[in-house]
């Protein structure tokens, strides 16, 4: 284990400034994955639904709306837009009529390769400074606050923006 300086202690005894440095770092890493899946022409926003859709083929629109943490009215100009660029296929559902299933086109299939291995690098760049038991350590602790904070694994802030909201990625 390297030796780091101490952050500055609260009086109360937890590291000053620790939710500004949570939130610095999850904007830092939000805008690196974002350069990273502009590559692939997607958005974050894309990406997150291409990510369920692959492991979830057939859920409805509520459903996924659900997983991502928004509602099913702001899913429906994400879903369009995969549908355009055929990454995604709607089809009613045989058991409501009601709804309809949804799953990813061979062309969005083709595209859960690439995601993982931005994702892996994703990861590996943004905890490179940490050794493998630290990066153990933070998993676990901000899976903790997570929890405690009532947040679902698949869901982000960023969908409950409409997505003209959404920042682009420089070029």
């Amino acid at each position: 284990m390297t030796d780091r300086p101490a952050a500055p202690a609260h009086p109360r005894g937890a590291p000053a400034r620790t939710a500004f440095l949570l939130a610095q770092l999850g904007a830092d890493a939000a805008d690196r994955f974002a350069e990273r899946v502009a590559d692939l022409g997607l958005t974050p926003r894309d990406a997150g639904a291409i990510r369920v859709l692959g492991r979830s083929p057939g859920i409805s629109q509520r459903e996924l709306a659900a997983r991502l943490g928004t509602t099913p009215s702001r899913i429906v100009p994400l879903l369009d837009s995969l549908e355009q660029r055929a990454l995604v296929e709607r089809s009613r559902s045989e058991r409501d009529r009601r709804n309809y299933e949804l799953s990813l086109t061979e062309t969005g299939q083709a595209l859960l390769g690439p995601l993982r291995t931005i994702a892996e690098a994703h990861q590996h760049a943004v905890l490179s400074a940490l050794t493998p038991d630290e990066q153990a350590q933070l998993a676990a602790l901000l899976g903790k606050l997570s929890a405690g904070g009532g947040l679902s694994p698949d869901a982000h802030p960023g969908y409950a923006r409409p997505a003209d909201a959404e920042a682009t990625p420089a070029s």
